[in-house]
């Protein structure tokens, strides 16, 4: 009892794993008890029992084990959960339960199993039973058998799999127990229950006495077929119409039900293939071609034997079905060929799709055989055509058709016939279109007029399936000339034609469908009866109606055109006496007695009355024929008066117009009408006429009179005109119907014709051809001269890009016809393009693709097998189109692809394009035999290899569509392949391609397994392929299914691919829209109205899917209706708009607290994950659930990211209104962003940043400060999206880090960057390491947490990282450090490598700013630390220092490199600027001031030392600025993130408050910083506007050219102000003319009122751009844009054109801004361009002007730099492998600027004399001798000549050792010498040399003297601007005489001619005293202040580019300032 005690007091849970029986019993008891009194099934309860229900099944007490069982079924029927115990619970059911002895257990564990499957996990309880069949207990096999039964007797065959059943069920009859017979038999029963014939096939194999059993018990069955008698959990509608039928018994309902249940299941798919390839006789292939015909027999019956397996296994068959071929065709023993095609039969048959590639290959050759007579022959071939039609399709086989149906033999003929007889009743109308049934159409009604009787029948037979398939109206345009006798025949033929679907005859069409009573068979389609047939109800109402009021034309189908005109317009030809009668009736008599009047007058009054007449004449009544005869009566068409002429031509017009035109009467006056076309007077009534002769008689018809009848005569005139007259017709009535054929040859001689007026009508109406048959026209005129062809090529270019416009004619039609003709348009649209392939004539090269040439191509030796494939190649080039038969080629070539020599397997790759131009739509029979191996190409390892097989398959698709490629299992068998580059190739290409189909074969489904498997691939590319292309195969299959097929993989893969699956279905496509058309048969009216339907849906769509920032106004109802369209009533929808106008977020004291709280004690999931887990997900929407509102909440966790979108817009607008119930939620806000920060969408991305920009500065404005609960569950993860690849991200992130600065310690921030740095993601790497120089700039060494030394030494690391980026990224951090601490770093760093080390002190040299006296460096300790925080972080902001988002390092060197004059850049705009800031700080630190004349008296002393610029760190924004900048930079922000919003008016009032900011020089400024962020906005509107506003037909056009307008507007106000618009960056100057461009080509502005308007203020901004932008960055930006618009081959021509046209201007510009532009990053640039576009490759383009392009920028810049140039290749890695470098070579040494002056720096590597270097020592005793001769008066001459010499021969010579210790006289001296040697030495040439340099510059000669003058006047010109120079005075002004200051470019012009001569000196800049640099530099301010008023004055215009032209500060402010500073100094 004691033991008892103790197991009593434990809880449930323990009791039922109690090692006591009775404490199992009991816990069971109690658990059983509790079970069933949750009534939650997600109750956290069940969690416990998860880990114990096996064990409940399988307790080794009996007794316990039947309560088990109890417990166990009640927890599987009620927890959520239970699911996850379906594989050991069944199995432990299977082992332990079905061997009991005991009925009820066995009873328990089959409700069990069957509990399982309704609760959805049939599969796992399936596969368990069918393992539990292979135990060797025969008990637990009965029970299995029996649970089968059960399962399936309840479930039905939907829910039970029956095929890997009837797999196993024949070895279950071989068991050697009889109770498991039994079973089996039972079993078998209910399966042909379900699935009837269907598995007799797979049982053929038991024993005879058993199958007879089975037969006997079969026949018994009952023929009702069985219905669902249980349901799963999500069947429940079905459920309950299955009780609410048992209740009611009713017949409807039971038809419903036997739609719903039964599963036809194809037996086929229920067998075990086999592999006979295997089993063939070996000698197979040498006894087929025996000759004793006894041999050949024995081996085809043996191959018969096998091939009459019902299913065979997939392989190689090529070489079998090419033996067989040949007896078929061959053979003269007919027994033999009777044998051969019952092989090919059995084949066919075994096989199904899979000989779809073989079936072109014989269909020819069976079709051929049918010339035999014999009827065995002829029946066994009928049957295996037969079953080969049925692997593949009709149009696949239709040309084979088509080639025997003129055949002689008219056996041929009727059986040609009579097989497509056959194929047609296996067709469906989708499978069965126009385009195919038309040329069969053609083909068949030929034999319907042939002399033998069985032909005739045969085609009638055929025609008459036909029409019984896809209707009567389909058919009759096709059989418009037949006459009624025959059409009855055909008619007679389609009643008796049963077809094989009876339901498919219900809705095909036939104008009675109602009438036949559906036999019992079709009661299944009762239902789905009605839906079908409305369609074609509403289509009958109007065809039916004009018939019967007796309209003639309407009678046999209104719809079809072409056959109501061929009614209408046969009229006889009548004899003149008639037509005089006929037109005396109508025309008044005065009028027919004047017509042949012999004068004039009489004759004009005549026609007057004759027009008149004709115009009033009623429509039936009016004679066409007898009218136009009588004005063809004597003069006729031979008038010599023209204004009778004319007044004839227009009477002939309104005839054609308003009677009942014929042919015959369009016959009579078209010579005249063709006659007169080229008159100069009555052309234009001669072309009214034909316009409406073409209307009547349809253009076809008529334009092939015209030409025949122009080309016919001479007259030159009349041919141009006609020519002319037809190619506008053209784009007037379409090209439907046109005879190319017919034209071709005339326009050929049109093109020979001696006229150039002639050649122009023809090459003109070839453009308009072009405009609607594409590529395939210019193939006729390959052979023309080449002047001729180049002048229709550059015709073609002009249409290149254009669309055909809309037919705005047509063939005219009665009311009632065009009402019925409507539908059908649409359909014949369709078939238009394949139309006008086949026109093309093609060849038959199969005769020339002999034995010899496929073993040529197949030979040992590659040289042959090279010449094969070039033979092959010319034979195809000659032939230009070709039919679809090429022998034995597409075998020959297949093998070539795998040919070991690669450039074999390109040249094969390039012959296939080749084949698939020639070969057109003919195509589609190669791809399974050579198309598929291309596939198997892309699997090779060299790239080139790929990208070849890439451009092949993309030529085979466009010929053949992309359909036919993925029906069968060819695609899954090649992604099988366990190939990293075939998987990665295949799966872009397919991703690439599926979105654009909008329907796809089921067998798409067979490649999930294999893209499942790619998902988790060891290669991380064809992971990321296999990601991508997830969502397009969802798209076509749906996420269920393959929900589904991951369901069977493993546990640990199917979670990891559910997880992609669910992220895919968030960013899966729609599928593409059906061209719109009026549903088939649908009259005018229901068209429309479906057309019109769901149209608003879509657009609606449509905008939320496009405009991420939709404003609530509209986005609120579209978005809740999205969801489940048609669902949602609209009072619904109004209702959740009231409810979101609420607060979004619920303020509760202190729950944050609480949060925080409960995740310190482990109370909840501590927020710290590297992917996001459900778990995580679940807790956050629980802890929201209490402060978001539910709406927000569920649009936040949609799974639609638009949802997301819409969601951060309404928070954004929140913000400032819920500010401090942000703030409360503010943890949770943040963990949301942080999932967000996981998603891959960039949208959103951008959304989530704009929100966290804005909501870090408004907690900052707050005052608040971030705790560290809240940090930790954010930052780390902010800091990962420092390493994505957009730099728009990384900017943006940057920018929050700057503002979470604000709000949370940086010393806080530090430790978590300095985690990011071990980040594997170099971009992520450099960015901390940025970001934590910038902490240590602002804050000092205190911010390196937990130890300065221990954070460095970590830092220094990096140093020796592989990537370039972090490399620099650390130096430039240490850097930081060594600026803060000096030398104390190299302490902190600890040891490095000597490399590290090295590259580390360089840097510190290179970027030192610090002066080296000690005076200096003690001052500017106290300013460093002098800024508080708030002042350093915002000194962060990029966009101040450095718009181009360029790395650090070049913000420290370019100012270092200034002052070092290394570059000899001149004096560069923003000195003045840096200047300014130095005196704002000067200004405000009256301290500062009262030191200040220490340092300038310093300087002043030392004169030797150079001026180094003030440190850039310690400059601080102008107070004003600063305040203001504060204080508005959140309204900036938002205002700005406005102007990209999806509403038109939100937008224009952003963009309006911008422009006012802008206009206003004063306040223009508080834009600064912002520029890039402003123009991301504005582009976003641009490209939002792009593609939803403007396609968006609700949209009134005004607003969006308003938008667009003020959009231009603020653009331009922006490019106005230099200073602005220099801070656009390179990214975003390319993504702004991006969207101009795209803005510029829009061709549907132009049809906005004013739109070119719009185009001109566009064009006028783009050039504003170019002339104001940052010169490097805009043309950087437009080498990129160029390289990526050429690699987009579906894009514009004309989009690059313009870029280009940019670029050509920007070249314009390089002589004035060369020296401002930093050419190491253009000549980076270009060599990318080279490496993407290598000069073959460029060539091979279109286009040659890219590549001139190009040359020209690179020439320009060699010129303007000569030989310097070579040094500005340091940015490039490998410097040898580029083209570029060999290109400037060439270009420099052709220039013969080799020698030239060389830069100082680099010519180390770059040099080209290096040969020529020496010895220091030596060189150091050539210059000590040369300085030696100088300083003695007698030699100076001497010595400065050799210096001069010597400079020139080494232009890297450092002269510094020897001049530092010399006066400053003495430099000035030799200074001095040097120039006036320079000057002597180049003469007069000077000015030509400078090609930068105007006529009128200073440099440009001695006061503006220019030919030939003394050289006097120049030395003493030189002297005087030493001298100046020295005191301080610039040398600025044009002459002498005082005249006025010029312009800003000739300043720099000036700077940059003294530069290069000033540094024959010394690499250092001649040196002045600070005083001295003020003065001047006021001077030029002054001068470029005056200047810029001046200009500004007149106009108001903006200033000239010369950028030093630009004020950078208020000039009269600066100079007080200078004044007082220097006042106090003295």
């Amino acid at each position: 009892m004691g033991d008892d005690s103790e197991w009593m007091k434990l809880p449930v849970d323990q009791k039922c794993e109690h090692k006591v029986w009775k404490a199992r019993l009991s816990g069971y008891e109690e658990a059983l008890k509790l079970f069933q009194r949750i009534e939650d099934e997600k109750s956290p309860e069940w969690g416990k029992y998860l880990g114990l229900i096996k064990k409940f099944v399988t307790d080794s007490n009996v007794v316990a084990q039947l309560k088990g069982l109890e417990t166990a079924l009640a927890f599987v029927m009620n927890a959520h959960i239970a699911g996850k115990t379906t594989g050991e619970v069944t199995s432990g059911v299977i082992t332990k339960v079905f061997n009991q002895p005991k009925a009820r257990a066995k009873e328990l564990g089959l409700e069990i199993c069957l509990m399982y499957i309704e609760i959805e996990k049939a599969e796992v309880v399936q596969d368990e039973l069918l393992k539990g069949l292979e135990n060797k207990n025969p008990k637990v096999v009965v029970a299995c058998l029996e649970a089968l039964r059960k399962a399936l007797s309840e479930f039905g065959s939907k829910i039970v799999t029956l095929k890997p059943v009837v797999k196993v069920l024949p070895k279950q009859f071989e068991s050697r127990e009889k109770a498991v017979r039994d079973e089996a038999k039972l079993l078998a029963i209910e399966i042909f229950r379900w699935i009837r014939d269907a598995l007799r096939p797979p049982l053929q194999g038991i024993n005879s006495v058993q199958l007879k059993d089975l037969e006997e018990e079969w026949v018994k069955v009952p023929t009702a077929a069985p219905k669902q008698t249980r349901f799963l959990r999500s069947q429940q509608d079905l459920k309950a119409k299955f009780e609410q039928h048992q209740a009611n018994k009713g017949d409807e309902v039971d038809g419903e039900e036997e739609e719903d249940t039964v599963v036809v299941v194809d037996p086929y798919e229920l067998l075990e293939a086999v592999d006979i390839l295997a089993k063939l006789p070996k000698d197979f292939y040498e006894k087929i071609e025996a000759k004793k015909w006894q041999e050949r027999k024995e081996t085809l019956e043996a191959v018969e034997t096998l091939a009459k397996n019902p299913k065979l296994e997939a392989g190689d068959y090529g070489d079998l079905v090419r033996a067989l071929k040949k007896v078929v065709g061959k053979d003269a023993n007919v027994m033999l060929v009777t044998l051969a095609a019952k092989c090919l039969a059995g084949l066919a048959s075994g096989l199904r799709k899979k000989f779809g590639t073989h079936a072109t290959l014989v269909v020819s050759t069976i079709l051929e055989k049918f010339k035999e007579k014999k009827p065995q022959v002829v029946q066994a071939l009928q049957e295996a055509i037969d079953a080969i039609f049925l692997t593949t399709t009709l149009q696949n086989l239709s040309e084979d058709i088509l080639g025997v149906m003129d055949n002689k033999n008219p056996s041929i003929k009727q059986q040609a016939s009579l097989f497509l007889a056959r194929a047609f009743r296996h067709c469906t109308q989708a499978t069965l279109s126009k385009s195919v049934l038309k040329p069969f159409c053609a083909a068949l009604l030929k034999q319907v007029n042939d002399s033998a009787l069985e032909v005739r029948d045969a085609a009638f037979e055929a025609l008459g399936t036909a029409m019984k398939v896809i209707g009567e109206k389909a058919v009759n345009p096709f059989l418009a000339d037949l006459d009624k006798l025959k059409l009855d025949k055909i008619k007679e033929c389609a009643d008796k034609v049963e077809l094989p679907g009876a339901k498919r005859g219900a809705s095909g069409g036939d104008k009675k469908p109602a009438a036949k009573a559906p036999p019992p068979s079709e009661a299944p389609s009762k239902s789905s009866g009605p839906p079908k047939k409305t369609p074609a109800a509403a289509a009958s109402k109007p065809s039916a109606g004009p018939s019967k009021k007796g309209k003639p034309a309407a009678a046999s189908g209104a719809k079809a055109k072409k056959g109501v005109e061929a009614k209408e317009i046969i009229e006889t030809e009548l004899a003149i006496e008639v037509c005089e009668q006929r037109a005396a009736l109508v025309l008044p008599a005065s009028c027919l007695e004047h017509l042949d009047s012999a004068n004039w007058k009489e004759r004009l009054a005549s026609m007057e009355e004759f027009q008149k007449a004709v115009e009033t004449m009623d429509k039936i009544e009016m004679p066409c024929q007898a009218l136009v005869r009588m004005l063809a009566k004597k003069p006729g068409w031979k008038e010599t008066n023209f204004q009778v002429m004319q007044m004839k031509l227009r009477v002939v017009a309104i005839i054609a117009q308003r009677g009942q035109f014929s042919k015959t009467s369009a016959s009579v006056v078209l010579e005249c009408l063709v006659d007169k076309v080229g008159d100069v007077k009555c052309g234009g009534n001669a072309k009214e006429g034909l316009t409406a002769i073409g209307e009547s008689c349809s253009l076809p018809w008529t334009a092939e009179q015209l030409v025949s009848l122009a080309f016919a005569q001479k007259n030159p005139k009349n041919q141009s005109e006609s020519l002319n007259w037809l190619a506008n017709a053209m784009k007037e009535f379409g090209f439907a119907g046109i005879n190319v054929k017919a034209f071709i040859n005339n326009v050929k001689i049109a093109l020979g014709a001696t006229n150039p007026a002639v050649r122009i009508s023809a090459i003109a109406l070839l453009g308009v051809m072009y405009l609607y048959m594409g590529a395939p026209l210019r193939m006729f005129f390959e052979d023309e001269k080449p002047a001729l062809l180049s002048q229709i090529d550059a015709e073609f270019e002009k249409m290149q890009g254009q669309s055909p416009p809309a037919a705005t004619r047509g063939t005219r039609k009665s009311g009632p016809e065009a009402d019925g003709d409507d539908g059908d348009e649409p359909e014949e649209d369709a078939a238009g393009p394949p139309d006008i392939m086949d026109l093309l004539p093609r060849t038959d090269i199969s005769d020339k693709i002999n034995c010899d040439l496929v073993s040529k191509i197949g030979d040992k030796n590659w040289k042959i097998r090279k010449e094969g494939l070039d033979e092959a190649a010319a034979i195809i080039s000659e032939a230009k189109f070709i039919t679809a038969n090429i022998g034995d080629l597409s075998l020959a070539l297949k093998g070539r692809l795998n040919d070991s020599n690669k450039i074999l397997v390109l040249q094969t790759l390039t012959m296939l394009q080749q084949l698939a131009t020639a070969m057109g739509p003919g195509l589609k029979q190669h791809i399974k035999p050579l198309g598929i191996p291309i596939i198997t190409v892309l699997g090779d390892s060299k790239a080139n290899v790929r990208a070849a097989a890439l451009a092949t398959l993309q030529a085979w698709v466009e010929q053949t569509g992309m359909k036919d490629w993925l029906e069968g299992d060819d695609m899954s068998e090649e992604l099988k392949r366990e190939n990293p580059f075939l998987r990665q190739e295949l799966l872009g290409w397919l991703a690439e391609k599926l979105p654009n189909m909008r329907t796809v074969p089921g067998d798409l489904m067979q490649c999930v397994p294999q893209l499942f498997a790619c998902l988790e691939d060891r290669n991380g590319d064809v992971r990321k392929k296999a990601q991508d292309a997830l969502p397009m195969f969802m798209m076509h299959l749906g996420f269920d299914k393959m929900t589904k097929a991951a369901g069977k993989l493993k546990p640990a893969s199917k979670d990891q691919v559910s997880g992609m699956l669910e992220k895919a279905r968030a960013v899966m496509p729609a599928k593409p829209a059906a061209p719109s058309k009026a549903g088939d048969g649908a009259g005018k009216a229901p068209g429309s109205k479906a057309a019109a339907g769901p149209r608003p849906q879509a657009s609606g769509d449509d905008a939320t899917d496009s405009k991420p920032e939709g404003k609530k106004i509209r986005g609120g109802g579209a978005a809740a209706k999205r969801g489940t369209p048609g669902k949602k009533p609209a009072a619904k929808g109004m209702k959740e708009e009231e409810d979101r106008s609420g607060p979004i977020f619920t303020l509760i004291p202190n729950a944050k607290e609480q949060r925080s709280k409960e995740e310190k004690q482990l109370k909840i999931l501590k927020w710290n994950f590297t992917t996001p887990r459900d778990e995580y997900l679940d807790q956050l929407k629980a802890q929201m659930s209490t402060c978001f509102a539910k709406w927000l909440q569920d649009e936040i966790f949609h799974f639609d990211f638009q949802r997301h979108v819409k969601a951060i817009g309404v928070m954004m607008e929140r913000l400032e209104s819920e500010s401090e119930a942000t703030i409360g939620c503010l943890d949770l806000i943040l963990k949301w962003f942080t999932l967000r920060f996981f998603d891959t969408n960039t949208t959103v991305l951008m959304k989530v940043l704009e929100y966290l920009k804005l909501l870090f500065a408004m907690l900052s404005a707050q005052g608040f400060h971030l705790s560290e609960y809240e940090a930790s569950s954010f930052v780390p993860y902010l800091i990962l999206k420092m390493g994505e690849s957009k730099d728009g991200v990384r900017k943006d992130v940057r920018t929050i880090l700057t503002l979470l600065c604000k709000v949370y310690p940086a010393a806080k921030v530090f430790p978590l960057l300095m985690d990011g740095t071990k980040s594997k993601n170099s971009k992520q790497r450099s960015e901390c390491l940025e970001e934590l120089g910038l902490l240590i700039e602002g804050n000092g060494l205190t911010v390196c947490q937990p130890t300065p030394a221990k954070c460095l030494k970590e830092i220094a690391v990096h140093i020796g990282d592989r990537d370039t980026s972090v490399r620099n990224a650390a130096l430039n951090t240490v850097v930081a450090v060594y600026n803060v601490c000096g030398e104390q770093v190299y302490k902190l760093i600890g040891n490095l490598s000597e490399k590290e080390m090295s590259m580390l002190e360089e840097r510190i040299k290179r970027s030192a700013k610090k002066t080296p006296a000690a005076a200096p460096a003690k001052q500017s300790a106290p300013e460093r630390t002098q800024p508080p925080n708030s002042t350093a972080t915002f000194l962060r902001k990029p966009a101040q220092e450095d718009p181009n988002k360029l790395k650090i390092m070049y913000r420290t060197y370019r100012i270092q490199a200034r002052q070092n004059a290394q570059h000899n850049e001149p004096s560069h705009p923003s000195i003045p600027r840096e200047f300014q800031l130095d005196l704002d700080m000067i200004e405000t630190d009256q301290g500062r001031v009262g030191d200040l004349p220490d340092l300038v008296q310093h300087k002043l002393e030392e004169l030797l030392e150079p001026i180094v610029m003030p440190e850039p760190k310690m400059r601080s924004v102008s107070p004003h600025y600063d305040e203001l900048h504060n204080s508005t930079a959140s309204t900036i922000n938002f205002v700005i993130s406005q102007v990209a919003s999806g509403d038109i008016n939100t937008s224009i009032q952003a963009l309006a408050q911008i422009d006012e900011v802008l206009r206003q020089e004063d306040k223009a400024e508080v834009m600064s910083g912002h520029i890039d962020q402003f123009l991301i906005a504005t582009f976003m509107q641009l490209r939002l506007t792009y593609n939803t506003h403007m396609a968006d037909e609700r949209l009134d056009k005004k607003d969006i050219f308003k938008l667009y307008s003020c959009i231009i507007g603020n653009m331009l106000s922006l490019f106005f102000m230099e200073s602005l618009a220099r801070e656009a960056s390179m990214g975003v100057l390319k993504d702004l003319m991006h969207g101009l461009i795209t803005l510029m080509l829009d061709g549907r502005v132009e049809d906005i009122e004013d739109g070119q308007q719009l185009i001109r203020s566009v064009n006028l901004l783009m050039v504003r751009v170019l002339e104001r932008s940052d010169q490097t960055n805009i043309l950087s930006a437009l080498l990129v844009l160029l390289q990526d618009s050429l690699i987009t081959t579906g894009g514009s021509p004309m989009f690059s054109e313009l870029v280009m046209k940019c670029l050509w201007r920007m070249i314009r510009y390089l002589p004035e801004s060369i020296n401002s532009i930093n050419l190491d990053r253009i000549l980076l640039d270009v060599h990318n361009f080279m490496k993407v576009f290598p000069k073959d490759k460029l060539k091979q383009l279109k286009s040659d002007v890219p590549h001139r392009t190009l040359k020209t920028l690179l020439h320009t810049l060699c010129k303007l730099t000569g030989a310097k140039i070579l040094d500005h290749l340091s940015m490039i890695e490998n410097r040898n492998e580029s083209e570029l470098e060999a290109h400037l070579r060439r270009v420099v040494k052709h220039s013969g600027n080799l020698s030239g002056i060389k830069s100082d720096r680099g010519n180390e590597k770059s040099g080209p004399r290096t040969e020529d270097r020496m010895s220091k020592a030596k060189v150091s005793d050539i210059l000590s001798e040369i300085f030696k001769k100088i300083g003695s008066k007698e030699n100076t001459k001497e010595g400065l000549t050799e210096l001069y010499e010597y400079k020139q021969q080494y232009s890297d010579a450092d002269l510094e050792p020897f001049l530092r210790n010399t006066s400053q006289f003495f430099q000035s001296y030799v200074e001095r010498g040097l120039r006036m040697i320079e000057s002597e030495r180049e003469g007069k040439g000077r000015i030509q040399t400078t090609a930068v340099i105007p006529q009128h510059g200073v440099d440009s000669g001695p006061l503006g003297g220019n030919n030939g003058e003394d050289l006097k006047p120049a030395m003493y010109y030189e002297r005087l601007k030493i001298l100046r120079q020295r005191k301080g005075l610039e040398n600025h002004t044009k002459g002498l005489g005082g005249v006025g200051g010029v312009g800003g470019p000739e300043d720099e012009q000036q700077q940059q001619q003294r530069l290069p001569i000033s540094s024959l000196l010394s690499p250092k800049p001649p040196v002045a005293s600070s005083t001295d640099m003020l003065q001047s530099k006021l001077s030029q301010l002054k001068e470029s202040r005056e200047l810029y008023q001046q200009e500004l004055s007149p106009h108001g215009h903006s200033p000239p580019r010369g950028r030093s032209a630009s004020p950078s500060a208020n000039l009269d402010d600066l100079k007080k300032r200078l004044e007082r500073i220097k006042s106090n100094r003295q």
